[in-house]
């Protein structure tokens, strides 16, 4: 009995001098030495987020009492994706690494996303932690970390290299226009929660000796294999003869579908091919066919690193080294590069506008076109010669 009250009083006495301290402001309070965060998985609606927290204790013994308690939040842009609480944390002597696992619900990335755009294609992904003691007066030490992530999804559509449009239709002479530039800018004026707007304009010169008219601009927008948007424009355009026009395709991005996008993103190690594709509808003479814009559909790698180590923790089916199983994504629709042909001095127009003739364009490149004219004899088509005179004209 006589040992029991001699060990009784000395934690009786421990406790006392603990108690003392805190007051006297002996005993120091933990603080956040570091936060490594990381994807770990991801599925349809959820992202789970790791965190490897690291915590100091300056106290000369561990606080194992359960009084300690962290509060961490993982921000893009001041849009709060994840939020996690631990308590009952058990801290030794020195440095302690306390793993944390958080689920972000993936209907976060809208939101995040018309911030990204609105701030001209910049995130900074804010890390808090707080740690807090209440075996040690209830003191709190708070931890900030920021990184900042930028994309560039546009800045290579902005051309000015000429490129013909072939229509790889019978009865039509190719090709039917030349596609003299191209811009695009996200239009953030009408930027909302539901819909991220396009604008993109093509300057194309009519190489025809007719006018014909474009009566719709379609596009589809793809963010790997994920369609983010797709539609057509109702205006039509009359294109001149020898003449250069701009056509505007105002597009968008409808945001509902950027979750599903996420998935993908990450399940490729946070690596996105983004792809629009256009197409034209040409009508004349009272006919109407689809023109696929081959030449300039536009393709765009993006690539984040969001926690700045995913060459440590990769995700999905790309390894550390950056290589990559494509395996996933379909490949049989991306666009391929194909050669530029060099418009020639003469061109010979088979008959999509008129009758046939020959002219001579010298203008190709500056809008401007010079024909001159030569009488020629009227051939008669044979049997086995197409005649696509008048499709258009």
């Amino acid at each position: 009995m006589g040992k029991l009250k001699i060990v009784g009083v000395l934690i009786v006495a421990v406790a006392a001098v603990a108690g003392g301290s805190v007051a006297l402001g002996v005993l120091g309070t933990p603080s956040v030495a570091s936060v490594d965060n990381h994807f770990a998985d991801v599925s349809n609606r959820t992202t789970t987020v790791a965190t490897n927290l690291t915590v100091t204790n300056p106290n000369p013994v561990g606080i194992q009492l359960g009084g300690v308690g962290v509060n961490y939040t993982i921000s893009m842009n001041g849009v709060e994706m994840a939020q996690g609480t631990k308590q009952g944390v058990g801290l030794g002597t020195g440095n302690s690494t306390l793993p944390f696992t958080t689920e972000m619900q993936n209907d976060r990335i809208p939101p995040w996303w018309v911030t990204h755009i609105d701030n001209s294609e910049t995130t900074t992904v804010g890390i808090d932690a707080t740690v807090r003691s209440s075996t040690l007066g209830g003191r709190s030490v708070s931890f900030s970390q920021d990184r900042t992530i930028e994309t560039d999804l546009l800045s290579q559509f902005n051309s000015s290299e000429t490129r013909p449009v072939e229509a790889n239709q019978p009865l039509v002479s190719d090709p039917v226009l030349y596609i003299n530039e191209t811009r695009g800018a996200w239009d953030q004026t009408n930027l909302t929660q539901s819909e991220t707007p396009l604008n993109l304009a093509f300057d194309v010169y009519n190489p025809k000796p007719y006018p014909y008219t474009i009566t719709k601009v379609g596009y589809t927008i793809r963010m790997n294999d994920v369609t983010v948007g797709e539609g057509e424009t109702d205006r039509g355009y009359v294109l001149s003869p020898g003449a250069e026009t701009t056509l505007e395709a105002n597009t968008a991005i409808q945001n509902e579908n950027l979750d599903r996008w996420w998935v993908s993103h990450l399940r490729r190690n946070q690596r996105t091919d983004l792809y629009i594709d256009f197409y034209l509808v040409v009508e004349g003479g009272g006919e109407q066919f689809r023109v696929d814009l081959n030449a300039i559909d536009y393709q765009q790698d993006i690539e984040t690193d969001i926690f700045g180590n995913k060459a440590q923790y990769p995700t999905g089916n790309r390894t550390a080294d950056g290589s990559s199983d494509r395996s996933d994504s379909s490949t049989a629709d991306e666009p391929t590069a194909t050669p530029t042909p060099t418009p020639t001095e003469t061109e010979t127009d088979g008959g999509l506008l008129g009758d046939g003739g020959t002219e001579t364009d010298d203008g190709l490149l500056d809008g401007e076109a010079t024909e001159t004219e030569t009488e020629t004899e009227t051939a008669t088509p044979t049997e086995t010669e197409t005649d696509d005179s008048g499709l258009l004209g």
